[in-house]
């Protein structure tokens, strides 16, 4: 599911989409940030699943000739959190239990605070076994035009990538679930 807001002097208006120009990174330094994603989350830590998964969300805008994005720590605060929470008490939404929208929960974090105008989107994605790694991950968004059209939003400039170990459903056992959110 995608869901952009942009906020202009305290209004709700509907995105405009634009193409920039990709900042290129030397091919040795790309390979060896998308060294682990094949691998499971199970085997990596949080930081090297996040750096997997931005490196190949990154090669995807790349291949647009997009801008890459950069982490930003609130969003992965807002990502991290999410994802925990969805795996701890079984659901799998956009939105929190309490009905708390993304938009929440990354204003919680003051992401939003200062800023006058802003795009935030959302993707989210669990899997099990060999649909548990970021590259699993990041070619099921791919395939799905609502989650590639946030990955390839021009506007966009950060993510916060928060993976939790497990799954969102009761007996669904080992994998991963994620929540990216992203910030212009």
């Amino acid at each position: 599911m995608r869901s952009i807001t942009v906020r202009r002097l305290g209004r709700l208006v509907p995105a405009v989409l634009t193409v920039l120009v990709a900042v290129s990174m030397p091919a040795a330094a790309h390979a060896a940030r998308c060294a682990d994603r094949n691998r499971s989350p199970d085997e990596l830590s949080a930081a090297a699943v996040r750096t997997a998964t931005l490196c190949l969300v990154n090669a995807k805008r790349r291949a647009h000739d997009l801008r890459p994005l950069r982490h930003a720590t609130k969003l992965i605060r807002s990502a991290r959190r999410h994802s925990h929470d969805m795996v701890r008490h079984d659901y799998f939404a956009h939105n929190s239990r309490s009905g708390a929208t993304f938009r929440t929960r990354i204003a919680r974090t003051g992401w939003m605070r200062g800023r006058k105008n802003w795009v935030i989107g959302e993707n989210l994605a669990w899997g099990g076994g060999s649909r548990s790694t970021p590259r699993a991950t990041v070619a099921a968004w791919m395939h799905s035009p609502a989650h590639r059209r946030n990955i390839l939003h021009g506007r966009f400039r950060v993510v916060g990538i928060g993976v939790a170990h497990g799954v969102p459903v009761s007996g669904g056992g080992a994998g991963a679930t994620y929540t990216t959110d992203f910030g212009s």
